[in-house]
């Protein structure tokens, strides 16, 4: 059962989350047939949107992380919302790369340069949008660059996909750890150090440790304090209404000509791959 962490650590001048992602990893990969880097690319995008979306106060606030870039995967889209909920895609859902210099998935390769957008929807008249180049494209990086540089908040984010040999998913994770403004210099020092040792969060998975664990072993000499826990899925929320929303934007001249084809259309709803079937009446119901 997948679910995220809550928790902080050192007198709470450290606030920290978990994740264990790989039933929603999984459903991504099922729906978009992705292909292993794929899987592993939005898989670590959709863990750490998880654990971005659950750092949200308002119950109506969404979260998208979106990443352009010039690699062959052309482009990744991740939304979350605060109860755990995330869906997404890859523009290219089918990349094949050889293995990078370490022998692992070669996401950064599949992305290459680009830029990372995270767009926060508070209900207000405007939505909040941070913008910052890609560091290296494997996208733990690139977050802890975003944070740093958009929210000025010194984080570390490790995030993970391990493949089973059929191409399913075997682990997926990660964690975010943030520094708030009043930790001391010695705490940081230490926690660096301590960054600097641990295991890839594939290996702390794989070695059997939940999220609460991953913390644990990162955070242990802190004091770490869980606050909470969330359940986290990857949930779309389309349905045939919004689908024949979209629908109606299409120019009456474009709506014609599928109108005079004669026959049904079928169309996909972008995050989860669904099919939605609208026979003619239906069409000359939206043209109206």
């Amino acid at each position: 059962m997948d679910y995220i962490v809550r928790a902080t650590a050192a007198n709470a001048s450290i606030r920290a989350f978990a994740i264990t992602s790989r039933d929603l990893v999984e459903t991504a990969r099922t729906d978009h047939n992705t292909s292993p880097v794929m899987t592993a690319a939005l898989g670590r995008l959709l863990s750490g949107g998880a654990m971005m979306g659950a750092m949200l106060k308002g119950d109506k606030d969404l979260l998208t992380l979106q990443i352009q870039c010039s690699g062959p995967a052309q482009g990744l889209t991740v939304t979350a919302d605060s109860k755990g909920n995330v869906k997404g895609y890859a523009v290219n859902p089918v990349v094949n790369l050889p293995p990078n210099a370490q022998g692992k998935l070669d996401v950064g390769g599949a992305l290459d340069l680009g830029i990372l957008s995270v767009i926060k929807d508070m209900g207000l008249k405007e939505p909040y949008v941070g913008q910052c180049q890609l560091q290296t494209g494997e996208i733990a990086e690139d977050l802890t660059y975003y944070f740093a540089t958009s929210e000025q908040i010194p984080s570390a984010v490790g995030l993970g996909v391990l493949m089973n040999k059929d191409n399913t998913v075997k682990q997926a994770g990660g964690f975010i750890i943030q520094l708030m403004p009043f930790t001391s210099d010695e705490i940081i020092e230490k926690l660096e150090k301590r960054i600097s040792e641990i295991d890839s969060v594939t290996m702390m998975l794989e070695r059997g440790l939940s999220p609460e664990g991953i913390l644990e072993e990162i955070l242990g000499e802190f004091g770490v304090e869980v606050t909470d826990t969330l359940p986290t899925a990857f949930v779309c929320d389309c349905s045939k209404e919004k689908v024949s929303r979209a629908l109606a934007t299409i120019s009456k001249k474009d709506m014609d000509s599928i109108i005079n084809d004669g026959e049904s259309i079928e169309v996909k709803c972008q995050f989860c791959n669904k099919a939605y079937t609208f026979d003619i009446d239906e069409l000359k119901e939206i043209r109206k």
